[in-house]
């Protein structure tokens, strides 16, 4: 137990970060001081509040660390909180890597999106506030330039071109259908859009295409065309800033004991998104110590993540004047903190206000159980908090008969089961449940890669090892191996909770372990796939066993087999029926009747 009074007056009267320590040497709390003496000594005097007093009954040691300044004091408290994950600090519930497009150096570069900038040589921009704001950009910019995204491997194996090229996301540079100058052209305006100059590739794309109408090169002077029509549609869903600036806005919204940091990116002067963030407080945290809390955390912690030129927010800081000097520290560049702000910038920081309070309202009316759930999943799978949506998959039949593979899709707050799918499989070998399962991944990420629907963060397949190894497969055919894939198979008992999750890691297939609670999520998603996969299943089947004998008999045709099923009430009563009951069906003549009754009873 540390000697108070002796502590107390050796601490000298210098910047520095105090940790308190409980018996056990856990770190139960992690401040900064101007003073160290001043600020540690405050503790104990007078009455401390109501959370303070609880880590000081814990209490057993301070540790004590001198800085030079007051901003290496703030740099390390926020990298201490981090690594420590102190149980009375602030705690950013999602600290996560960041995505960023990324453009390789390669003859035929690639355009992909990554969350790691090491041992990467070529390009990144970024970064995006999450993985679906650099899908959408990356959708975007992939149908404009038609840019490859395979990986190296995958593009000098290839003999033919691969999905990508039929659905016109690609010009098949990997078979010789596009020259080198002619890609790096299409590369070079990729790289003008990204900086925010697509008035100069709008410009220069509009030459072209006179040019080549001045020539009667009709074909090319459509192509540039129909590129010039999807970068304006792309400056439609973009909103584009005046100026080329790049800044934050942050905001903190409260509301029944919860609070919401919202976060706005914009760079280079274009939107990239926005995200959101549920640090963990107590009840006794204001607003400012969330935002304070917030950039230390978020900006001052992360190699990737440089502070932007400006960070907007709705709170003035008491200590504005250390945060900007901490953050152009860690920039290596001047950033300016404002929270009076007019015309264009009022404009973000009101839209980044609204998107607070929805994000808060939607967290608020959420099942508490099915946010818990998705939480618990996120922390055992390294997600971030924006990871919301899931799809599961399941493949039913009956040896191999009527064959239906099922969709289904979770959100926080639920099923979203206007999102459900069903498919019907066909084309394949009965039974074989990979040749199913490949199937209907590629028909469903084939429309979304066409922007008919919304990626998901998470996929689930019901199976095991190998329907894993299906998947990852169609997934990395469709350019998607940036989402989470995971399998969950039951073992030989097939009770629940005895399930073993895989997931692919690279190459290679791994065990997960996951907490009790994420596991309920994951099992409630893989019951409701089974649930609507065998419903589908069992309509089709019957319908197929009603319908299949009538079908081969030639000259009767769909609206005569509705007519006899309708008249008898299914096939076993036609089957049953004679020669002059079938004859007495509207529409069906004696001939027909002893055509129907011979096939039925197999004689000729």
């Amino acid at each position: 137990m540390i000697d108070l009074n002796n502590f107390l007056t050796t601490l000298p009267h210098t910047p520095g970060v105090y940790q308190m320590l409980d018996a056990k040497g856990t770190t139960l709390y992690v401040g900064k001081a101007r003073n160290l003496k001043k600020r540690v000594s405050s503790y104990f005097r007078g009455t401390p509040d109501p959370k303070t007093q609880l880590f000081l009954n814990q209490l057993d040691d301070i540790s004590i660390t001198l800085t030079e300044t007051e901003t290496d004091a703030l740099l390390l408290e926020s990298n201490l909180i981090k690594r420590l994950k102190p149980r009375y600090n602030i705690l950013l519930r999602d600290d996560k890597s960041y995505p960023y497009i990324f453009i390789g150096k390669h003859a035929f570069p690639r355009m992909d999106l990554v969350r790691k900038r090491a041992d990467k040589s070529g390009q990144f921009f970024g970064p995006f506030p999450n993985a679906s704001a650099a899908r959408n950009s990356l959708r975007l910019l992939q149908k404009t330039f038609l840019l490859r995204q395979c990986r190296d491997s995958f593009f000098q194996s290839r003999t033919r071109p691969c999905l990508q090229y039929q659905i016109k996301r690609c010009t098949a540079p990997c078979v010789g259908l596009i020259s080198e100058e002619a890609y790096n052209k299409d590369v070079q305006h990729a790289l003008l859009f990204l900086e925010g100059k697509d008035e100069e590739v709008m410009h220069e794309l509009v030459e072209k295409m006179d040019l080549a109408a001045g020539a009667q090169d009709y074909e090319r002077a459509a192509h540039y065309r129909d590129q010039i029509a999807q970068l304006r549609i792309v400056q439609a869903q973009q909103y584009i800033t005046r100026g080329s600036s790049s800044e934050d806005v942050v905001v903190v919204q409260q509301q029944q004991g919860i609070m919401c940091v919202e976060l706005v990116m914009i760079r280079q002067g274009q939107l990239l998104g926005s995200r959101s963030f549920f640090p963990k407080i107590s009840a006794l945290d204001t607003c400012e110590d969330v935002l304070m809390a917030f950039i230390g955390q978020h900006y001052l912690t992360k190699i990737d993540i440089k502070p932007p030129q400006q960070l907007i927010t709705n709170i003035v800081l008491s200590e504005q004047a250390l945060i900007e000097a901490a953050l152009s520290a860690h920039a290596k560049a001047r950033v300016r903190v404002r929270t009076t702000v007019r015309g264009e910038r009022l404009r973000w920081l009101n839209m980044a206000e609204r998107n607070g309070q929805n994000a808060l309202a939607q967290r608020l009316h959420s099942e508490a159980t099915l946010a818990a759930r998705f939480a618990a999943l996120q922390d055992d799978l390294g997600l971030p908090a924006s990871a919301q949506r899931i799809e599961c998959f399941d493949v039913s039949h009956t040896l191999g008969e009527a064959t239906v593979a099922s969709c289904v899709v979770f959100g926080p707050s639920g099923p979203i089961k206007t999102d459900y799918r069903r498919y019907n499989i066909t084309g394949i070998t009965p039974g074989d449940d990979y040749a199913a399962l490949q199937q209907v991944l590629t028909r469903r990420y084939t429309r979304i890669k066409t922007n008919e629907g919304v990626l998901p963060d998470i996929i689930l397949i019901d199976g095991g090892r190998g329907q894993l190894g299906v998947a990852q497969h169609v997934l990395e055919e469709v350019q998607l191996t940036d989402i989470c894939l995971l399998s969950i198979s039951k073992d030989t008992t097939r009770k629940s909770g005895l399930e073993t999750l895989w997931q692919m890691v690279g190459d290679d297939y791994q065990t997960r372990e996951v907490s009790v609670t994420g596991r309920h999520l994951l099992e409630a998603l893989r019951d409701e796939a089974h649930r609507f996969a065998i419903t589908a299943h069992r309509k089709k089947r019957s319908q197929a066993r009603s319908e299949s004998s009538l079908e081969l008999i030639p000259g009767l045709g769909p609206v005569r087999r509705r007519t006899l099923l309708r008249h008898f009430g299914g096939l076993q009563e036609v089957q049953a029926a004679s020669i002059e009951m079938l004859a007495k069906v509207p529409g069906i003549s004696q001939a027909l009747a002893e055509q129907i009754y011979h096939a039925l009873h197999h004689q000729d």
